[in-house]
């Protein structure tokens, strides 16, 4: 009886490690020296924790500061040539606005390019 529970608390535990392991990959950090939009609501420059959920080339970002979430957007999982060297946010300015295009991580071969599938969300979520 002993060894069974000592069984499923083996089990237990290492199920709860492989999950918090994969929820580790999917979250990053990056500093932003400007102020800048997201899925058209404005950030004030800062450090800001990067998770992201889903499975496939769409996946929706979350950009938190502490436990708290600022922002929301859909992105695309893009390859890359190369890995990067450290996680970076690749800014665009268009009419006086900087806004967060793509995140790169690093030792990653991918990106994420924030904005690349709003309208296809938006479209998948008018025709339902």
């Amino acid at each position: 009886m002993k060894l069974n529970n000592l069984a499923k608390t083996v089990v237990l535990g290492l199920a709860v490690l492989l999950a918090s392991s994969a929820f580790a990959s999917n979250k990053s950090t990056v500093q932003l020296h400007e102020s800048f939009e997201v899925n058209g609501q404005q950030l004030s420059p800062g450090e800001y924790q990067v998770r992201w959920d889903g499975t496939g080339s769409s996946v929706e970002v979350s950009f938190m500061q502490g436990r708290k979430e600022i922002a929301k957007a859909w992105a695309k999982v893009v390859p890359l040539d190369k890995a990067y060297d450290y996680d970076s946010a690749v800014v665009q300015h268009d009419g006086g606005k900087a806004t967060v295009s793509e995140i790169r991580f690093a030792g990653k071969k991918y990106a994420l390019a924030l904005g690349a599938t709003e309208k296809a969300a938006m479209s998948a979520g008018a025709g339902k």
